[in-house]
């Protein structure tokens, strides 16, 4: 059932503040040099970073929140904060799959499943774009498990068991650009492709921007990998599943126009669960495109015209008429005034009933600028919530909890969220709390640049053991996988393991 305009303006003037209807009170807030203001009040964009005094903030004379400042690492790999410690499952290049190539490289988007004796099988994204050659490590074409020869991508598999050994292999292989993703209430892993590359491009022999299924436990299933078409073809980052209602909703990276938020709803009688996304037609189900509007019914055409914490938007969804955009892509199906856009929609997560996703930053191709946005899409009301808004950062080689680019995220077992941050200088992991402050996890140390112009990569696929001992996390470049573990705490109560259920 759609919202109308009509409905969540009554339902908003009901609420009394206008916006503050689904959770507003207890939003998440904001970094230090965040956008941030109090109800009624507008926060500047212009020199936001400089702002002083930001709500939510863990300013001097607060209340200490978090693990501790970051201890530098004498291996300069990963700084964390006192009494936590790290192992590296896997490096590219360096380490072998049980078949005996090495590991792939560009880790992205990962989730982690529990196996029947304590230890953890991680599906692992592999970022590869383009043609197969220009990568010297790219996922190994394991026989019966490949899509497309052509491609450089796909997902492996690492198992990292109980006594603390690691064992790796390919769950599929030939995807291009496997970006995020997102985990099943089934206990499997859906990999998106973030491309709209067809077949001839690039020494590729089948089209790509899809969507597919893989099982941690069944190597069987992952055996002529197929894409789900009925989720549409288009740049795909992350998915979520809506255990309750079944409706699927996911995530496009795109620009020039900006990329949309999606809902694909099953037809009439499908019930998920393990291989019965394969048994869908093309054209299975209704996949729609995300349109918001205010408090007032006026339509928003891009999320990055949120200027405060706590913004609330009513949502209704407009249907995909070329869901494989034979001829035009996805996105420019859409006329202006059609649908609500953001620039790099990128992870998401299911938790609280419903899902946080991310819009990483905001420049010129925007109304507004940022430095990135964390959302709730509540599905019974049937509004989002802005949760986390990062001013645009002007000291990028500081390191004050002035973070940007929010990109993979995950729901905490000990309450609020953990992001991985793809901005520009120091990259961390960084997490948010409920009451709206933010503290640091971990900062990369591995200069893949120069002493000159030093580069460090963007963390990925960060995400939690089900016994939330362990938090996994990626460098995307080169391509390391480390298992975090050490004093977590709770802070607020959340289902532990992928949130479903929650």
């Amino acid at each position: 059932m759609s919202l109308s305009r009509r409905d969540f303006v009554n339902r908003s003037t009901l609420a009394g503040a206008g916006v503050l209807i689904a959770g507003g009170a207890g939003a998440l807030a904001s970094a230090p040099g965040a956008i941030a203001a109090p109800v009624g009040g507008e926060a500047p964009l212009a020199g936001a970073a400089g702002a002083a005094g930001a709500a939510g903030t863990n300013s001097a004379g607060g209340a200490a929140i978090g693990y501790g400042p970051l201890v530098p690492d004498p291996a300069g790999l990963l700084s964390l904060p006192k009494g936590f410690s790290y192992k590296v499952l896997n490096r590219a290049g360096r380490t072998r799959l049980r078949t005996g190539e090495f590991t792939p490289s560009n880790h992205d988007g990962t989730s982690a499943f529990e196996d029947e004796r304590g230890g953890n099988l991680l599906v692992v994204n592999h970022e590869l774009s383009g043609a197969r050659a220009n990568w010297p490590h790219p996922v190994p074409l394991t026989e019966g498990h490949v899509y497309d020869p052509g491609a450089a991508g796909g997902c492996t598999i690492v198992h990292a068991k109980r006594d603390g050994s690691v064992e790796q292999w390919v769950g599929i292989a030939g995807t291009a650009t496997n970006c995020a993703g997102g985990v099943t209430p089934w206990g499997t892993w859906l990999s998106g492709e973030e491309t709209e590359d067809k077949a001839g491009k690039n020494g590729f022999t089948k089209d790509h921007g899809y969507v597919f299924e893989v099982d941690p436990f069944d190597d069987d299933y992952n055996r002529d990998p197929q894409p789900v078409k009925a989720f549409g073809r288009y740049a795909h980052e992350a998915v979520v599943v809506d255990p309750k209602r079944g409706q699927v909703y996911l995530t496009e990276d795109a620009s020039n126009p900006n990329g949309l938020l999606f809902r694909w709803t099953p037809p009439a009688g499908f019930k998920h669960g393990r291989y019965q996304l394969r048994k869908l037609a093309a054209d299975a189900g209704v996949l729609e495109a995300f349109k918001v509007f205010d408090s007032h019914g006026k339509f928003v055409d891009d999320l990055s015209r949120a200027t405060k914490v706590g913004t609330v938007y009513g949502v209704d969804w407009v249907k995909v008429q070329d869901r494989d955009a034979r001829t035009v892509s996805v996105r420019k199906q859409f006329k202006e005034g059609e649908v609500t856009r953001a620039r790099k929609l990128e992870g998401m997560w299911w938790g609280d009933k419903g899902f946080y996703f991310v819009s990483s930053y905001a420049r010129s191709e925007s109304p507004l600028q940022h430095d990135g946005q964390v959302w709730f899409f509540d599905p019974a009301r049937r509004t989002i919530t802005l949760k986390v808004l990062l001013g645009v950062n002007e000291d990028v080689w500081g390191d004050h909890d002035n973070y940007d680019g929010p990109d993979n995220i995950t729901v905490s077992p000990y309450g609020g969220i953990v992001i991985a941050e793809d901005g520009n200088g120091v990259s961390h992991l960084f997490g948010a709390t409920e009451e709206g402050l933010v503290y640091p996890i971990a900062r990369n140390e591995l200069n893949i640049g120069g002493a000159e112009k030093p580069e460090f990569s963007e963390f990925t696929g960060v995400t939690f053991s089900d016994d939330g001992r362990t938090l996994f996390a990626n460098i995307q470049e080169p391509g390391i996988q480390l298992a975090i573990s050490g004093p977590w705490r709770r802070l607020n109560e959340h289902k532990r393991g992928q949130g479903y259920g929650s």
